[in-house]
């Protein structure tokens, strides 16, 4: 079983990616690979999970974890700080069942390609997602802020959302009404996330 009490991590839009892979090997993070991912987001039958900021999701790469995420306490405005529980479980499908059978309703599938890097304990996540690509730091504080200065990131260009927020919103401003943030969904879809970074950056 894995277990992390406190997730912290940024993320950043990446116009240019094969620029921002090749710095990050030059600080001599090792990739662990590069793996797709298929996440379902559930809900609660009453949907108060959303409200109160509270994530269930069962995830499928090369592994099947089932996490679960709450806000701290404290708000904090300068980086991503969750709870978080997670477990590896042995058979997707078996899980999903699971979840159904206690009255947990799938609410959305999202999608993406990661590479993995390993730097000091800190992991860097190179996320290609249907709505572009982005940078995932993760880990300590201090490192999340030197390695963001390393790569050339400017601090107040910072996400603190999640890939769900961050398709609703481009769902909501370009009146697509998709329910999943898939490849097949977006593979008509001409969207252009740059277009709307204002609204997805930290305030």
């Amino acid at each position: 079983m894995e277990t992390h009490a406190v997730e912290i991590e940024i993320k950043f839009h990446l116009p240019t990616p094969e620029t921002t892979r090749a710095d990050i090997l030059s600080l001599g993070a090792t990739s662990m690979g590069r793996l797709f991912e298929r996440n379902v987001c559930f809900e609660n039958k009453e949907r108060t999970f959303k409200v109160r900021d509270i994530l269930l999701r069962l995830r499928q790469d090369d592994k099947s974890r089932l996490t679960f995420k709450s806000p701290p306490d404290g708000r904090d405005d300068q980086f991503k700080v969750y709870n978080e529980l997670e477990i590896e479980v042995s058979d997707f499908d078996t899980c999903f069942a699971i979840l159904e059978h206690l009255d947990f309703l799938p609410e959305k599938t999202y999608e993406k390609w990661r590479e993995t890097f390993v730097l000091d304990q800190t992991k860097l996540l190179i996320d290609t997602t249907p709505l572009g690509t982005f940078l995932e730091i993760e880990g300590d504080k201090s490192k999340i802020l030197t390695l963001a200065t390393q790569l050339g990131f400017d601090w107040r260009h910072r996400i603190l959302l999640n890939y769900l927020e961050i398709f609703d919103i481009i769902n909501r401003q370009e009146r697509l009404e998709l329910t999943d943030m898939t490849f097949d969904s977006f593979r008509s879809v001409g969207v252009d996330v740059s277009d709307h970074l204002p609204d997805l950056l930290a305030s």
